[in-house]
């Protein structure tokens, strides 16, 4: 699996890595905060005038949210389809991912995976017809 990560990185620096991590962490911190700005804008919008209920802070927005998400939605499997099935051992199967092939995955690199590489993109450029 670390070859699958040196493979993904190829040719980049770690100026560039070190970039994209923080452009990561900065994006999902500002989507976290506009969410819990959109959600205390609608709380404030509907509940107050369809319940009587008093207006929230931002705190207050987000903390609702994680309360109902954790009473209400559970911690993350996403909903099951099995729960109502009648054969639970193929729901059992089909709820997790089969990772075992994923063992071989370095082996395959090492012997096969530059070469493939530069195959498939010999493959491609003959193709693809040349519009300059």
């Amino acid at each position: 699996m670390s070859n699958f990560f040196k493979h993904k990185m190829r040719g980049k620096s770690p100026g560039e890595i070190a970039g994209m991590i923080i452009f990561g962490i900065i994006a999902i911190t500002g989507l976290a905060i506009l969410f819990g700005f959109v959600l205390m804008w609608l709380w404030n919008w509907l509940m107050p005038e369809l319940f009587d209920l008093p207006t929230v802070t931002y705190w207050q927005a987000v903390g609702l949210f994680i309360l109902l998400k954790i009473l209400l939605g559970g911690c993350g499997s996403g909903g099951s389809k099995c729960s109502s099935s009648k054969d639970k051992t193929s729901c059992k199967k089909e709820g997790k991912r089969d990772f075992s092939k994923w063992k071989h995955y370095d082996k395959f690199w090492e012997e096969e995976g530059n070469k493939a590489y530069e195959n498939y993109l010999n493959r491609l450029t003959q193709e693809q017809p040349n519009n300059d």
